[in-house]
């Protein structure tokens, strides 16, 4: 596979809720086929009123972002000044990663990454020095692996709804002021 030699970022809407909804469909496609439905379950999310609800909120409270690999979605990113509603907030303003997706098509082609890099650029120009993610922190912590990967620091672990999440940060360096 390898990255491409060209990912496209573009801006979204809420609008686009089907397609965000179909990322995450395939994505818990994927999951189930890998044996990790305990991530995000079994059932598709898209057409389910709570998912979608869910998603909606965060994507009309937040950035959307999509790459685009040949005209073709191959990931989704939405940002927001606020973490989570389980995540205690920051003492410092900062941008928070809330939906990172990746098409299965696409994996393995830098897709996260362009969008992570995405989000930094992003705090840089606001002049924020903290970028904040979090993620499903069960099975065999691959999740927790590429987020440390790509330059986050754990900085707490967490109990939702009887699953455990890990939090990380990164400094981001130089901010715009």
């Amino acid at each position: 596979m390898g990255e491409p030699a060209s990912i496209e970022l573009v801006p979204g809407s809420i609008a686009d809720l089907p397609v965000v909804m179909s990322l995450f469909d395939s994505a818990v496609a994927w999951l189930n086929q890998i044996g990790r439905s305990d991530q995000w379950g079994s059932d598709a999310w898209g057409g389910n009123p709570r998912y979608e609800s869910f998603v909606a909120k965060i994507v009309e409270e937040g950035e959307l972002w999509f790459a685009r690999i040949g005209g073709q979605v191959a990931g989704a990113l939405v940002l927001s000044h606020h973490p989570m509603p389980y995540v205690d907030p920051a003492s410092e303003p900062e941008i928070y990663v809330k939906i990172l997706l990746s098409a299965p098509a696409f994996r393995g082609h830098g897709v996260g990454a362009r969008l992570l890099d995405h989000a930094r650029a992003v705090a840089q120009e606001q002049g924020i020095s903290l970028v904040r993610v979090d993620c499903w922190a069960g099975g065999e912590q691959k999740l927790v692996q590429y987020y440390t990967g790509q330059g986050f620091i754990p900085v707490a672990r967490l109990d939702v709804g009887g699953q455990p999440v890990q939090v990380f940060e990164q400094r981001i360096p130089e901010a715009l002021q």
